[in-house]
């Protein structure tokens, strides 16, 4: 999860004046978790839930109502900076979106600049996905001119000198020759053209999502920003704009709007308008258990959280939630505030009124026998996370990639979607065990999920059944073999037939098939192909299986 570091000094510089014991003993009760101090800083690491929490701005914010020091709902002015940034409509099909704002008194000093970078990249992680979905340009607004412009260019047009350089590039040679444009190049490999954005003068301020510009640098003497924020979820962009603008204006800088002009529409951003929700007081009370609070107790707790709100009668509260509180989603998560100013160690504890029977499920029941049968072919079984990411998934399986459940805020960019599969989690266990001893035979029983518009939550669960095999003499003869006891065992019949499965060499892998009294189970089997070997760093062949059962209702 991200962590942030900062000094003891930083805080007291924001008007919190607590001893060191003191706070270390009472941030962890606000959501977060102590990594690491000294004396002179601390580590702290916050659920990626709290985006508004990865600066020490943000903190300082919200540890000032938590101890009552300073409640209610943040006000930031935002006042009209009369300049604008038009987006070409050639744009819309690259990364679409783009939010403004230009921030006027900054203070970089000290580790002020460190701190903004730090935020920076924080953010790109947690609401950008490796700024796939978001990315964010910070420069020194009194360096360039506006109108600006966000536009679609070709290749080898617009050479800029970019950051840290000092010979001028193409925005082809970026992708190819600059560090970060290699590492970020494959989120414009689908495109002919590469967005860019240049003033007025057609000075280039950035090339989104790769690089800024070394003509906007910041360095500690600048005073003036421009903020820019383009990405591909036109939600998460503004949402991304307000965190840092409400962080710098947490610290004295002068939040100011422009005009974005797309072809067929103008906003003014950022807008920092308070979301607007309800909560019942029955709710909260239910909810957190243990608490017996009234409409006034509900209210301040509220204040406490940085939130405003209104009683509308003995059981209901208007709530105003500041903009940047981009984790509000549903009264529950009002709620989960309300809990947390109240503190959770307060809350009493106490048994439900109800008492229940319990009985294994026939699920269970059939995976205990699976795993019995596994164990009995000698098999070792693993339990990995249902969280995976796109590349081990797919791209090294060679799979074309699916419509998947995607994580909005991940904690690390190996754990971006859930599962559809078991098999990539199984050949990353070997590739961290292959200093082990061979051979290695193991086996995992996991859920993966499924895109499902029919479902009501759109998305459907599905148990799979995943075995890999590794050592010197591995063949398709031996994983057949494998299968076939392990269904007969489990009492299912078995078809086979040819399969393309691009995982497999060809012509050394089968699909199967199979049904019994309990349902019906589908899946392949077969030996993997040397690139998928290779891209796993496995020196040895690899043979498996995957079985997905369909249980009868």
């Amino acid at each position: 999860m991200p962590v942030i570091t900062f000094k003891y000094q930083d805080l007291k510089d924001l008007g919190i004046d607590m001893e060191k014991d003191e706070l270390i003993n009472t941030l962890p009760m606000m959501s977060s978790d102590i990594e690491d101090f000294d004396d002179e800083e601390i580590k702290v690491e916050f659920f990626p839930n709290r985006p508004d929490n990865l600066s020490v701005e943000g903190v300082a914010r919200s540890f000032k109502g938590f101890i009552n020091q300073e409640t209610g709902l943040p006000k930031y002015e935002v006042t009209p900076s009369d300049e604008s940034v038009i987006v070409d409509a050639k744009v819309a099909k690259i990364r679409p979106y783009i939010a403004f704002a230009k921030i006027e008194g900054v203070d970089f000093t000290g580790d002020k600049l460190k701190y903004i970078m730090d935020f920076q990249e924080n953010l790109h992680w947690v609401i950008g996905r490796d700024r796939k979905k978001v990315a964010i340009g910070i420069h020194n607004a009194d360096v360039v001119s506006q109108p600006f412009n966000y536009i679609a260019t070709h290749k080898d047009e617009n050479a800029f000198v970019a950051l840290e350089k000092d010979t001028p590039m193409t925005p082809e040679e970026i992708l190819t020759q600059h560090e970060k444009g290699v590492a970020y190049a494959h989120l414009l490999e689908d495109f002919d053209k590469y967005p860019l954005i240049l003033d007025k003068d057609n000075q280039v301020l950035s090339m989104p999502p790769i690089i800024n510009g070394e003509l906007t640098k910041i360095d500690e003497n600048v005073k003036n920003i421009i903020v820019d924020v383009t990405g591909t979820d036109e939600r998460a962009v503004n949402q991304c704009l307000n965190i840092i603008c409400s962080s710098f204006a947490e610290v004295g800088g002068k939040i100011k709007s422009m005009e974005v002009k797309y072809e067929d529409k103008s906003i003014t951003t950022p807008d920092l308008t308070p979301q607007v929700k309800n909560v019942h007081v029955d709710v909260a009370n239910s909810l957190i258990g243990g608490t017996d609070l009234n409409a006034e107790d509900i209210q301040q707790l509220l204040s406490q959280a940085r939130f405003d709100s209104e009683i509308l009668n003995d059981n209901e509260l208007k709530v105003y939630i500041p903009s940047y509180r981009i984790d509000i989603l549903h009264e529950v998560d009002v709620v989960e505030n309300i809990a947390v100013q109240y503190r959770i160690n307060d809350v009493e504890a106490k048994l439900p009124d109800i008492s229940t029977i319990a009985y294994e499920h026939d699920w269970f029941r059939s995976e205990s026998l699976m795993r019995e049968v596994m164990i009995g072919l000698g098999f070792q079984e693993i339990m990995s996370l249902m969280l995976t990411n796109e590349d081990a998934h797919f791209s090294k399986m060679k799979q074309k990639e699916i419509n998947h459940v995607q994580v909005a805020r991940p904690i690390t960019i190996d754990r971006t979607m859930i599962r559809t599969s078991l098999i990539n989690s199984l050949m990353e266990f070997l590739e961290d065990n292959k200093h082990e001893d061979l051979p290695q035979k193991i086996f995992e029983i996991g859920d993966v999920l499924y895109m499902d518009e029919t479902q009501e939550t759109k998305v459907r669960a599905s148990k799979k059944l995943a075995g890999l095999i590794c050592h010197s003499s591995a063949n398709f003869t031996e994983i057949k073999s494998v299968v076939t006891s392990l269904l007969q065992n489990l009492g299912y019949s078995m078809e086979i037939s040819d399969s393309n499965n691009p995982s497999f060499i060809a012509g050394r892998v089968s699909d199967v098939k199979g049904t019994s009294a309990n349902g019906n189970i589908s899946g392949f089997f077969g030996e993997f192909s040397p690139e998928v070997i290779t891209n796993f760093t496995l020196d040895y062949p690899v043979i498996g299986f995957e079985i997905e059962f369909n249980p009868q209702e």
